[in-house]
């Protein structure tokens, strides 16, 4: 066996496959609903200022006149920021402090489920990176003959890259080269962090990727985080795997060796580097490279295993274009590693403000 690579587990019940979670647009302060308040004690693990301790952190909860498309026994109807078919995504302040959170809400049917929760947060713990978001706390709170794990985040206004790129592509823009490769290189710089732990992110995509006050992009949604290298050892394993990915990967995003796992092969944490091309293509020029053929009913599993076609345009550089070809490399072997990448987008940074350069 590879070193580094260790023999992939699965529980013995396969968990629900995550819908995409659809992110609105954040709401402002003075549009948020002026409704009744209610009060939550989250007993939790702060991980922030004493990791393992338990505190009590008090978040008010604002109400909303809207149900959400979910039953009473699910609790308050809060302002909705984000939703999926297994989890929400709240907004929420704290009554000390006035400082706004993001409260993730993952429904727990099962034993599994509770574990899988579990999981996420434990992902979350393993970093303290400006990349990587953080996690407040952690608390599982039982909703009647049901559980919800609550994960509370901090809350970023502008919203996801998704956002921004959709928000240009209304105005008939496009991230510029100059605006791209900062965004790239914080994004690869969050990836090295967490491959450098040994695990991959999995599910890397511009709707799982935040925006910071100053632009700066975080990586969030770790509950399709596994172990970096694996190495398969029969056609059992192989489409375990296989399905794994079908419910975890979202599908435009997914690297072609997770569409038909080989019954002898080694999966690395280079499945990450694909999802990144995709990820700079779609901030190259709006959308993803397979999300129409997905849109249009096409076979992803078929389009990824041919070479990329990149359109030609005037904006980017044939370096930034070839940077974007190398990451979509079909073959998982010849794909280059994120601290190649790293190496190479260093030296494409622009200058900043106010640094001259001399041409020689």
């Amino acid at each position: 066996m590879p070193d580094g690579c260790e023999s992939w587990t699965w529980p013995k019940h396969d968990p629900p496959g995550p819908q995409p979670i659809a992110w609105k647009s954040p709401l402002s302060l003075e549009e948020r609903p002026s409704l009744k308040r209610m009060t939550e004690t989250l007993w939790a693990t702060h991980c922030v200022s004493a990791p393992g301790e338990l505190s009590s952190l008090t978040i008010s909860v604002t109400s909303s006149s809207r149900n959400w498309g979910r039953g009473d026994d699910h609790g308050p109807s809060l302002t909705p920021l984000a939703y999926s078919g297994f989890s929400y995504v709240d907004l929420v302040e704290g009554l000390h402090d006035g400082h706004f959170y993001a409260l993730k809400r993952i429904l727990c049917h099962e034993q599994q489920d509770q574990e899988e929760a579990q999981r996420e947060a434990d992902m979350h713990r393993l970093f303290q990176h400006p990349n990587i978001l953080r996690l407040m706390a952690y608390s599982l709170k039982e909703r009647g003959a049901k559980h919800e794990a609550w994960l509370l985040l901090p809350f970023f206004k502008r919203g996801t890259l998704w956002n921004e790129i959709e928000r240009l592509k209304d105005q008939g823009n496009f991230l510029t080269e100059d605006q791209i490769l900062p965004l790239l290189l914080g994004i690869c710089r969050g990836l090295e962090a967490i491959h450098a732990k040994g695990y991959a992110h999995r599910d890397l995509k511009p709707t799982n990727i935040l925006l910071g006050d100053e632009g700066q992009p975080v990586l969030m949604d770790l509950g399709s985080m596994s172990q970096a290298c694996i190495q398969v050892e029969g056609s059992r394993q192989a489409l375990a795997l296989q399905d794994w990915a079908a419910q975890r990967c979202t599908i435009s995003y997914r690297a072609p060796e997770l569409f038909s796992v080989q019954s002898h092969c080694v999966i690395d944490e280079r499945t990450d580097v694909w999802s990144l091309g995709c990820v700079l293509y779609a901030m190259m020029f709006g959308e993803g490279p397979y999300d129409m053929v997905f849109q249009k009913g096409d076979s992803v599993a078929l389009a990824v295993q041919n070479e990329l076609s990149i359109p030609q345009s005037p904006r980017h550089s044939s370096a930034l274009r070839q940077l974007l070809a190398s990451m979509m490399t079909v073959d998982p072997q010849r794909r280059p590693h994120v601290p190649v990448l790293l190496s190479q987008l260093e030296a494409l940074q622009p200058p900043a403000p106010g640094q001259h350069t001399t041409h020689i």
